[in-house]
């Protein structure tokens, strides 16, 4: 039997039940993280890839700017969001969680499309 699609559930409930419990009791909001993070377990676990692996490599200097640039954007503009629109009610961190399972999804599902 194949182990991912379980073990992914497990993974999205984990991570549904603590934003629930400990970040926002918004049961929505929870659910959404769920889904997210057990998409991105699922490519995880599926095609065996790595997160912190390398994944990209540009060879031209105004490439590897724009991906600078673009990185930087991806990792302070969930930073950025929380503290906007932080209330005190751990909006903050659940903004934070859903904006780095959402990169982590997108790039399993994109390196699993594209193996060989």
């Amino acid at each position: 039997m194949d182990r991912s699609l379980p073990l992914a559930a497990l993974c999205g409930s984990l991570v549904g039940v603590g934003t629930s419990l400990f970040l926002v009791a918004d049961w929505f909001v929870a659910l959404g993280l769920a889904a997210v993070y057990a998409g991105a377990a699922y490519f995880y676990a599926a095609f065996d890839l790595s997160l912190l692996g390398r994944s990209f490599e540009f060879e031209e200097r105004t490439d590897r700017l724009g991906y600078a640039v673009g990185l930087f954007g991806v990792s302070a503009g969930p930073l950025a969001l929380a503290d906007h629109f932080s209330r005190g009610d751990g909006t903050a961190g659940s903004i934070v969680v859903l904006h780095v399972g959402v990169v982590a999804f997108l790039l399993l599902a994109s390196s699993a499309a594209h193996r060989d």
